[in-house]
């Protein structure tokens, strides 16, 4: 079976894959970001670690406030829907695979802190916020393995995806055509 994108090309076994991995990443993020937003501005103890990558003459008391108080509790959640939605609803997959590394490299840095120092400091995540109540958290070590499957799931975006790079997935082209 093949699908038309609207600019000739056909879905093929890439397309599928890339749309799998897609509603992975995607979901994955919407989760983890509600579960964070909806913890309403509290921040994980593990951030404690930044004041050691973030060079002397940046880290200000302002900048160090802005990061406590605004961007780890709601730029970092909001980002993570935002990129989550985009990616299940196939707007520019690519471009935000590749804005999703950053993020996915940053949350395994924050995961190697966590296992260096210790089960004992660290003995979940709070990957997920809110939901963990419900859903259970995962451990340092779990979460990077998840990590390193959503790393792996987001260079297959990159690489798989066979449609051009700003392109969307190709039900949104058939619904702008109005072929429903």
């Amino acid at each position: 079976m093949s699908i038309d994108y609207g600019y000739g090309k056909k879905a093929t076994v890439r397309s599928v894959i890339s749309i799998i991995a897609c509603l992975l990443v995607g979901l994955t993020l919407v989760l983890a970001g509600g579960g964070k937003l909806a913890n309403l501005g509290q921040v994980p103890g593990q951030t404690e670690f930044l004041d050691r990558f973030i060079p002397d003459f940046l880290l200000t008391p302002e900048f160090a406030q802005f990061i406590g108080l605004v961007f780890i509790p709601w730029i970092l959640p909001i980002a993570e829907i935002f990129i989550g939605l985009t990616l299940i609803t196939g707007i520019w997959p690519r471009l935000m695979a590749i804005l999703f590394l950053p993020l996915v490299l940053g949350f395994m840095a924050n995961n190697s802190y966590m296992i260096a120092t210790g089960v004992d400091k660290y003995p979940t995540c709070e990957c997920f916020g809110v939901w963990e109540q419900w859903l259970g958290g995962l451990t340092p070590m779990q979460s990077m393995y998840y990590d390193i499957i959503l790393l792996i799931l987001a260079v297959i975006i990159i690489i798989v995806q066979p449609a051009p790079f700003l392109s969307h997935q190709f039900w949104i082209n058939k619904y702008l055509s109005g072929d429903k």
